[in-house]
């Protein structure tokens, strides 16, 4: 049996074997395209607005004058001549010697000029019987001393809110101290009430002692003052002064028992 072979030039091949001639048309109008935008960046970026270059400073140098070289020595030369200290100094030429000083024989000064010399007191030999009282010591003239400072009192000063009220009538108190310490200034927040009396008083610091404060306390509260009117309480601040006549715990007198 014989099978005949399909007629090619009836029936449509599966593939289309034709060149493509538009394909190749497309990728040559791409290449120029692109080759002729690159131009127009080169020319736009390069030319138009060439990119800023940043230069970087010189590098150091130092210059060292040296006397190898006829410029160098030129350079010394006028540096040694413009130097201002040698201008002001005192030199001397260099064809000058330095001349050693002569020696010289030292003459004391009594040699050209003969001193006065002074006559030698008499010897006056005394040969009279001495005194059996002889001259005494020279007194010694001691200086007076100065009195002791008198005894002072305790007092009472008042604040500048306190002064207008008038001259204060201070009474006679006696302080007495329960230690030895010297006791400090002691001060009061004071209300003076319309009769001229103290009738507040509280303590804003400490003397020490406690029974110096307590009679402090007790001492404003015997000062008065003139009257006042108007029935407001006027505040102020009282400092309480001790003085020498506060007695002393151990200064006190002792009774003695009798048998």
């Amino acid at each position: 049996m014989n099978v005949s072979a399909p007629d090619l030039t009836t029936e449509p091949l599966l593939f289309s074997w034709e060149r493509p001639q538009s394909e190749r048309l497309a990728i040559a109008g791409f290449l120029v395209l692109s080759l002729l935008a690159h131009a127009f960046c080169f020319y736009l970026f390069q030319i138009v607005y060439p990119p800023t270059v940043s230069l970087l400073p010189p590098p150091a140098r130092i210059s060292v004058i040296s006397s190898s070289s006829e410029e160098g020595r030129s350079l010394l030369r006028w540096i040694d001549a413009e130097d201002p200290a040698l201008a002001f100094a005192t030199q001397q030429p260099p064809e000058a010697r330095l001349h050693a000083l002569p020696k010289v024989e030292y003459v004391p000064s009594y040699f050209g000029v003969e001193p006065a010399l002074k006559e030698v007191p008499r010897l006056d030999v005394d040969l009279s019987i001495p005194s059996a009282h002889p001259p005494g010591p020279v007194p010694f003239l001691h200086h007076q001393t100065m009195p002791a400072v008198g005894p002072s009192k305790t007092f009472v000063s008042f604040s500048e809110d306190l002064l207008p009220l008038g001259d204060t009538s201070l009474p006679e108190f006696g302080f007495t101290a329960s230690n030895n310490k010297t006791p400090e200034a002691i001060r009061f927040r004071v209300a003076v009430g319309s009769t001229g009396e103290i009738r507040y008083s509280f303590p804003l610091n400490s003397s020490g002692d406690p029974l110096l404060d307590e009679q402090a306390r007790h001492y404003l509260t015997l000062c008065r003052f003139p009257l006042q009117q108007g029935s407001a309480l006027i505040w102020g601040i009282a400092t309480v002064e001790r003085g020498t006549d506060v007695v002393r715990a151990n200064s006190q007198p002792t009774e003695t028992a009798t048998p």
